[in-house]
Order: structure tokens, then C-alpha cells, then sequence
């Protein structure tokens, strides 16, 4: 009972610290790393002990789920090369960076445990930075790459930790070591992801009741994770080919009404399991300082430190690194295109350097780091736990908490110092799409006969038609937006107030009220999306 309480309370607390982050600017994970630390150095806190399985299909599946089925596959096949860079070559650097830092700082440790902390701290979470850099509209490219690393170098660095566990576990690497292997794994989870997504589209078929649509998305969610776990797959690339292909296909068969329910409870699961995951690391902690001593707890804390310079320069020189080499290539690829008068037209345009530092900037560790170094092996586990096991928690919780608090508070005035401004692709791509939906209601009202209701509509529509072809500018688009949706507000809070004296006077009763109070809120709901156009499609 009293780790229950413990929770709720906590759940009270990341809500209020939610609110607060987002007055200041900072990722609220980075605040949520402070409680972790407060909740770790309280006396009397209980131990708990997490199933190492149960750690990461319970954190790291709805998350992944949800950043993976709002992905572009168009922006992340243009942005291959920027993305495979960080998801891929600078995670197996990171990892190979931190392996021989550790490895070198700590006496006895082993190979095998010095790459799995390599490879709990190697994967950024794009999430924390980008819901900073949303509010500040920095160029679409610049959030394409971010979002994209965050989906793929978790499959990289979950790999190379399952191998190593493995590895530091049994001694043996059990036929991991075999290149076609991953190669074949790879694809097969990518094809089960395509094949598992159809057959949950087809067995929810007929199911319309909100509560067990939502209910079934969850189910299919650790569903399609433990399958490939049991399979032997990587649950990463199944659970982002799942999302992706659902993505696709679902918004065809899915009504309104369960489309917005279910993105309200996705994004608070989200959120919960963040703080949970931050209530569990800081309930490990607690446990790890009780068991330091002097000397050790001074060797671990020296440990930390190395362990976060090495993520955070490794990024940078990355980063800095790649945009370099692109823009030098750029430049010569103008050149050389100029000679030959081809103006070097289809090629994307360079990262900027401002880009360059802001991506190299956005390396903050987040609940994937934290999933990982709670699903290893503990002291009670068959086999007497993970060698070194304290240590690594330990480390993984400093760098999340550095790169959060130390990145995520600086992000916002790096941002403005930078200038970068938002590039105006979603808002164009908006605007086409306002347009080509408004002809196709048009063409199929033009089929109706001249009478009121019709009238009505096709005005509407005509009048979208127009708005979304003057070809105003973004500043011009950006008030013009604004202006709407403040009327629109006023007007919907007219209607609502209406309402509510309704049903005070006795005119109508609740079933009345209740039904026209969600009309009302669907008019509120499309007047944010007038002023919130890049958070809501990015």
C-alpha cells in the first residue's frame, strides 16, 4: 500500500512539475529526473524490484508506438542519409566510445558490461527536445532528422544490448556474432511488423465501442512486443513497421470520435509512463546508496561524470562532424553543377550550421536509457544478477539526468540565439491539403440539388477553397489564423454559455446538453488546430 501511495502522489507531482516545465521551457522529463533524485535520497523509500522483460515491453512499446506511427516515411526517406548517421554510425560510436572509457576508469569490469552501459546511454530521446523545439517552429528538416533518429537508434542500441547481456551473462554470444543473422532478423521484423499490423486491422474490423477500440490498441501494442520477443526478432523494428503500416491504413477505417479518444489517452499513457519510469529509477537509487561506500561511491561518481562528458562530446563531434562534410560536399556538388549548368537541382540543401549545433545539442537521454537499466538482471535474478549491475544504473540515471537538466534547459535560448525559423513546409503542404479536400467535398455537393443545407455547405467549402489559395505569406498565414481562431473561440464560448443556461433554466435536460457540448467541442477542437497547425501535422 504504501508504494501505491508513493505513486499516486508522485503521479500528482510529475502533473504539477508537466505544468510548470512547460511555463519555463524545459522538457518535463528533465524535471521529473529532479524528483527521481529527491525520491532517491528520501529515507525510508521501499525497494523495488522490476521483471528485467517486463521493464522494457512495459516503457519502451506504447512510447515507441506513438512517436513511430505519427513518422513521415516520405521525410525519412529524403532525410536517409542525415538520420542513418545518428540512428546508426553515431550510436555504434557512442557505444564504443563509452565501452572504453568505462572499461579503462573501472577496475575488473568486463567487456560485456562496459558496451551495455555503452548502449543504454548511446540512444537519445528526440522527444524531450522536440517538444521544446515544436514550441519555437525551428525548420520541419531539423525535426524530420531528430524524430527519426529517436525511432531507429533504439533499435541499434537495444541490439547491441541484447547481445551484450547476453554476452556478460552467459559468456557466450549464442550465434549473435553470425552477420547474416541480423541481417535476416532484420528484415523478418520489419515483415512481421507489415503482417501483424493487417491482422489486427482485420480482427477489430467490426469493433466500434470506444473503450474496447482503446483497450484492443493496447493489447495489440504488447502484443505485437512479446511476439517478437518469442519469435526472437527485434521488438523495435516490429513494434516501428507495426506502427508505420498502421499509420497508413487506420485513419480510412477509424471513425472521428475514437480517432480523437484515442489520442487523449495514448498521450496521458505516455506521460504516466514516464513518471513511473523516473518513480522506479529513483526507488533503485535509493537502494544503490545505501550500498556505496567511501572509496567505491567516490570511483562511481567519477565513473558518472566520464560516462556523460563522453555522450555529450561524442554527439557533438559527431554532429558538427557530419554537417561539415555535407555542406563542403554541398558546395562542390554547386560548383560542379554551375560548370555544367545543371544548377545541381533535386539534391536537398545542406544542413545549416545553426541546424548542425541545435541537432548536436538535442542528445537528451530519456525513458528507453532508463527502460534498460531497469530490465537488467538484479541481485535476486537466477544467476546472481548483472556484474557491476549499481554501477550501470547509476550511470544511466546521471546521464539522463544531465543531458535533460544541462541540454534541455539550455535549448530554448540556444534556439533563439541561433535564429532559426521555421521553413513554412507543413504550413504550404497545409494549405494544398485544405484546398484538395475542400474541391472533393465540393464535387460531391455539386451532385445535390439546390436546397438550403447544400447552399449552406458548398459556401463553406468555397470559402476554405479561397483561404487556402491567396498564397499569403507564413507571418501574413500565421495572423490571419490567429485572428480566426480567436473569433472562432469567442464564438464557440457564446455557444457553450448558451448552453449552460439552458440546462440551468430547465429548457433541455442532460442528454441534450451532453450531446451538443461535444458538437461544441469539435468547433473548439478545429479552432486550435487553425493556430496550432505544424504541432498538431509535424
Amino acid at each position: 500500500m504504501l508504494l501505491f501511495e508513493i505513486i499516486i502522489a508522485l503521479l500528482l507531482i510529475g502533473a504539477v512539475l508537466a505544468l510548470w516545465a512547460d511555463r519555463i521551457g524545459v522538457p518535463y522529463p528533465a524535471l521529473l529526473a529532479l524528483a527521481g533524485v529527491a525520491l532517491a535520497l528520501i529515507p525510508g523509500t521501499p525497494r523495488v524490484a522490476l521483471d528485467p522483460e517486463l521493464a522494457l515491453a512495459l516503457f519502451v512499446a506504447p512510447v515507441l508506438l506513438d512517436a513511430a506511427y505519427d513518422a513521415s516515411p516520405r521525410d525519412l526517406r529524403k532525410n536517409l542519409l542525415p538520420v542513418a548517421s545518428l540512428a546508426v554510425v553515431a550510436v555504434l560510436v557512442t557505444v564504443a566510445a563509452v565501452a572504453i572509457v568505462v572499461h579503462r576508469l573501472v577496475p575488473g569490469i568486463g567487456w560485456a558490461a562496459a558496451v551495455t552501459l555503452g548502449a543504454i546511454v548511446a540512444p537519445p530521446d528526440a522527444s524531450a527536445a522536440t517538444t521544446v523545439l515544436r514550441k519555437l517552429r525551428p525548420p520541419h528538416r531539423l525535426l524530420v532528422v531528430l524524430e527519426g533518429e529517436s525511432l531507429f537508434n533504439d533499435a541499434t542500441a537495444l541490439l547491441i544490448y541484447r547481445i551484450a547481456v547476453a554476452t556478460a551473462l552467459t559468456g557466450a554470444i549464442s550465434g549473435w556474432h553470425v552477420l547474416p543473422m541480423l541481417a535476416l532478423i532484420s528484415v523478418g521484423s520489419v515483415l512481421a511488423g507489415i503482417v501483424l499490423a493487417r491482422a489486427y486491422l482485420l480482427l477489430t474490423a467490426r469493433v466500434r465501442d470506444i473503450p474496447i477500440v482503446i483497450l484492443l490498441q493496447f493489447i495489440g501494442t504488447f502484443a505485437v512486443w512479446v511476439i517478437a520477443d518469442r519469435l526472437e526478432l527485434s521488438a523495435i523494428l516490429t513494434m516501428i513497421s507495426y506502427a508505420m503500416t498502421l499509420a497508413r491504413l487506420a485513419p480510412g477505417r477509424t471513425g472521428a470520435r475514437v480517432r480523437i479518444s484515442s489520442y487523449a489517452v495514448w498521450e496521458v499513457v505516455v506521460f504516466v509512463l514516464n513518471v513511473l519510469a523516473f518513480v522506479l529509477i529513483g526507488l533503485q537509487l535509493r537502494g544503490i546508496l545505501t550500498r556505496a561506500e567511501g572509496a567505491d561511491w567516490n570511483a562511481d561518481v567519477l565513473c558518472a561524470a566520464a560516462v556523460c562528458g563522453t555522450v555529450v562530446l561524442v554527439r557533438i563531434g559527431w554532429v558538427m562532424s557530419h554537417t561539415t562534410v555535407a555542406r563542403w560536399r554541398s558546395r562542390g556538388s554547386r560548383r560542379s553543377g554551375a560548370s555544367r549548368g545543371s544548377g545541381g537541382r533535386g539534391a536537398l540543401s545542406p544542413p545549416s550550421l545553426g541546424a548542425g549545433i541545435v541537432a548536436s545539442w538535442c542528445g537528451m537521454r530519456g525513458i528507453v536509457t532508463l527502460a534498460a537499466a531497469l530490465a537488467l538482471p538484479g541481485a535476486d535474478s537466477a544467476g546472481g544478477g548483472f556484474p557491476r549491475r549499481d554501477l550501470i544504473v547509476f550511470c544511466a540515471f546521471a546521464v539522463v539526468l544531465c543531458t535533460l537538466v544541462i541540454q534541455g534547459s539550455t535549448l530554448r535560448p540556444l534556439m533563439q540565439w541561433l535564429g532559426l525559423k521555421d521553413d513554412g513546409a507543413v504550413q504550404r503542404e497545409l494549405m494544398l491539403a485544405r484546398a484538395e479536400t475542400a474541391r472533393a467535398a465540393l464535387g460531391v455537393l455539386a451532385e445535390e440539388p439546390d436546397r438550403p443545407p447544400a447552399t449552406v455547405l458548398r459556401r463553406e467549402y468555397e470559402a476554405r477553397v479561397h483561404t487556402s489559395e491567396r498564397g499569403v505569406s507564413l507571418e501574413a498565414l500565421g495572423e490571419s489564423a490567429g485572428a480566426l481562431a480567436a473569433l472562432q473561440r469567442r464564438a464557440v464560448s457564446a455557444q457553450r454559455r448558451a448552453l449552460v443556461n439552458l440546462r440551468a433554466r430547465g429548457t433541455i435536460g442532460d442528454d441534450a446538453f451532453h450531446a451538443l457540448e461535444e458538437e461544441i467541442d469539435l468547433l473548439e477542437l478545429t479552432a486550435d488546430v487553425r493556430v496550432r497547425p505544424s504541432e498538431d501535422l509535424g
